[in-house]
């Protein structure tokens, strides 16, 4: 529930070369030979485990959306590696790259998040300024909907249950345990800065909405479905306290 944005590492790079199963090279275009491939039927357990190691791989390499994979070096990589000759490219020079290709990353997401710290701080104000919502110390903005009894409030060390139903500020779900359905349970203290705060305000049947900004929630290292100093918008129903067994 409540997780970074993937980046190159030098592993992801040295994975491609460092293979020792055999795929064979192509020189059309990705979209043709993947096209094709659709036809192939792998039989013999050589094949299907050759193939299913090419796919591994490449999953692992697409699964960062960052890194602009050229599948013609991928398969030239693997085909000398299968080969034993010698690389192409030394371990040096490929270590340098990824050096650099993490550096010009690294400075291209710290511009969008200095520019998602700014966008996020006049939402902040604005949302601050409106009718309902109050604003605490640390500067969580929460906004009451529904009010339960009075009673006994959840402590750091108690787990709760809860509904809850997570969005951007332009409307996006990132998460939400209202759509599948089923409340969850977590500790008080196991969950981002904002959470924690809120909840230990809160008693059993509130229903309030969180505006949680990014330093009280992920900052500039977010999972991957949430952008860098992103405000995150909850609304939490407090449906129940369990506390720890003594």
């Amino acid at each position: 529930m409540i997780k970074r944005i993937a980046t190159l590492s030098a592993a992801t790079l040295l994975l491609v070369a460092c293979n020792q199963d055999k795929v064979e090279a192509s020189t059309e275009s990705p979209q043709v030979a993947a096209a094709e491939q659709t036809a192939v039927e792998y039989t013999s357990n050589p094949q299907i485990i050759s193939y299913g190691v090419g796919y591994n791989i490449g999953t692992q390499v697409s699964s960062d959306p960052n890194f602009p994979a050229d599948i013609d070096a991928i398969v030239a990589g693997l085909r000398d590696a299968i080969a034993g000759t010698d690389p192409k490219v030394s371990p040096d020079k490929v270590s340098a790259a990824v050096q650099a290709f993490q550096e010009e990353l690294a400075a291209e997401q710290a511009k969008v998040a200095e520019a998602a710290k700014a966008e996020a701080d006049k939402f902040l104000a604005d949302t601050a300024a409106k009718e309902g919502y109050h604003k605490t110390e640390s500067g969580l903005l929460y906004r009451v909907i529904n009010s339960g009894a009075e009673g006994k409030k959840p402590g750091p060390n108690d787990t709760v249950k809860t509904h809850y139903h997570g969005t951007l500020v332009d409307g996006t779900v990132f998460d939400s345990s209202v759509e599948r359905g089923e409340p969850v349970e977590f500790p008080v203290s196991g969950v981002i800065p904002g959470w924690t705060e809120a909840l230990q305000m809160m008693n059993v049947g509130d229903k309030w909405e969180l505006v949680i900004p990014p330093e009280l929630a992920y900052g500039a290292n977010p999972p991957p479905s949430i952008p860098a100093n992103a405000v995150l918008i909850f609304e939490v129903e407090l449906l129940d306290i369990k506390e720890p067994k003594s």
